[in-house]
């Protein structure tokens, strides 16, 4: 059976940093890429941050270049996502999420493959 389960989220003030974790079981790392997305109240799903787990490029919002930095290590099928000068407009929940297609992890265009249940992130002003 396939589990993503993410952990790591809470309340911080604007400015703090955060680290999500995501272990993975049910699967290898070598035949999925993994990634972020998040949904704040009301709004669509944010595709956040992702990897490539064949070559290791690594891919990011916009919103959060600069500011976040997913990683992963493969002994313990866990990939992170660090997250450092939170903004209040970072609340959401995330999720971590596996897809063969990087594709999909970048936009979203299709319903991933697996995602775990979230974890949510409150950044107070």
């Amino acid at each position: 059976e396939v589990q993503l389960v993410e952990s790591g989220g809470g309340l911080v003030q604007a400015g703090g940093s955060l680290r999500l974790s995501c272990v993975a079981s049910g699967f290898s790392f070598d035949d999925y890429n993994l990634g972020w997305y998040r949904q704040a109240p009301g709004k669509e799903r944010e595709a956040v941050s992702c990897i490539n787990t064949s070559d290791l490029t690594t891919y990011y919002a916009d919103s959060v270049k600069g500011r976040f930095t997913i990683s992963g290590d493969n002994a313990k099928n866990t990939v992170f996502l660090q997250m450092n000068n939170l903004e209040p407009d970072d609340t959401a929940v995330y999720y971590c999420a596996a897809d063969r297609s990087i594709v999909t992890l970048l936009y979203l265009d299709y319903d991933v493959d697996y995602r775990g249940n979230g974890t949510r992130v409150t950044v107070s002003s």
